[in-house]
């Protein structure tokens, strides 16, 4: 969800209903520490988002803390402890998914950071390294012996990545082997398949992916759990939630910072936007990177794609947007 989940996206994921804890993108322990302009952009977040969880990556108990301080600081609701990224620039730094392989050394993480705040800390796990090294039952009663006050496992191995399917039985294994709260996470693209992971035996259901594909998906769940009929998600809906999503980044290049944890960094220019300018250039890469999420399943989702991707300035962005999802078809005789 690196580059994803920013507190745009999570605000208007928010607004539509369902949501409860939303968490940030992952943040570096090292950066919050020094204090590195660019990670406390992936730190902020607005109290419309709470209660909000701030997850933070590193492998050094000392400086994963002190970084926990930082985020109480914040005044974040939760600090939680990514310990299931397989992406290989992270877990080669004995962090993410890397912490797995060294459960002592986990715990003590876990330790450390429980001692230095009072907000909860928590974990974010997989079923393990690989099929050979499956110990998140394991690991899992020892970061709840450490301290932790919620665990969320993913039901796949770091060398799956995500690839396969998710093992919700060994993630209701552990739920009901521990006395904290267990959440689940993998294969939730539809609102039925997070109220099915909801009765497995889990406290609660994390969705990612999901969300990137379809921002109703958790008001839609909310719904079957209360026993009525999933919202209808018009192409309407989904073109507005685009066009609101330009703007709420836009806004976020020139406002002021009140209401915000923290100021955003612009991010340097990538440079096959060379025609685009300043923040617009941003804009049109978050909508990029979001797009080859939200078209998937949609019909002619790969056309709606390429436009986005061929947009060759924030107008065009929003013309591509309103000609696909609010411009009436015109009846053929």
């Amino acid at each position: 969800m690196a580059g994803m989940t920013d507190t745009a996206f999570r605000r208007l994921v928010k607004r539509q209903g369902g949501c409860g804890l939303v968490v940030t993108e992952m943040v570096s322990a090292e950066g919050l520490v020094r204090g590195i302009d660019r990670t406390l952009e992936y730190a902020e977040y607005t109290e419309e988002e709470r209660p909000i969880s701030v997850q933070i990556f590193g492998g050094d108990p000392e400086k994963m803390a002190a970084a926990a301080q930082i985020v109480e600081g914040m005044g974040a609701d939760i600090v939680d402890v990514n310990m299931g990224c397989p992406v290989p620039k992270i877990a080669k730094h004995n962090a993410g998914c890397s912490l797995m392989r060294e459960p002592a050394h986990a715990a003590t993480v876990i330790a450390a950071m429980s001692k230095a705040v009072r907000i909860p800390v928590t974990v974010k796990m997989r079923a393990g390294w690989n099929e050979d090294e499956l110990n998140a039952p394991t690991l899992a009663r020892m970061v709840e012996d450490a301290g932790a006050a919620a665990i969320a496992v993913h039901g796949r191995t770091a060398s799956q990545s995500y690839s396969g399917s998710a093992d919700w039985e060994l993630v209701a294994r552990i739920a009901e082997s521990l006395t904290i709260p267990v959440l689940g996470s993998g294969d939730c693209i539809d609102a039925r398949q997070v109220i099915e992971r909801l009765r497995s035996g889990v406290d609660g259901v994390l969705v990612g992916r999901g969300v990137l594909r379809n921002p109703w998906i958790l008001a839609q769940a909310a719904d079957m759990a209360a026993g009525r009929p999933p919202r209808d998600v018009t192409p309407e809906d989904r073109g507005k939630f685009l066009l609101e999503y330009i703007a709420l980044l836009l806004e976020e290049r020139v406002r002021e910072p009140e209401g915000f944890r923290h100021t955003a960094v612009p991010p340097p220019a990538r440079p096959y936007d060379s025609g685009v300018a300043g923040h617009d250039r941003w804009v049109v890469n978050k909508i990029r990177a979001l797009g080859s999420w939200y078209t998937k399943g949609l019909d002619n989702g790969s056309h709606l794609r390429t436009a986005i991707n061929t947009a060759g300035s924030l107008a065009d962005l929003r013309e591509t947007i309103e000609a696909f999802f609010l411009t009436p078809v015109s009846a053929t005789s």
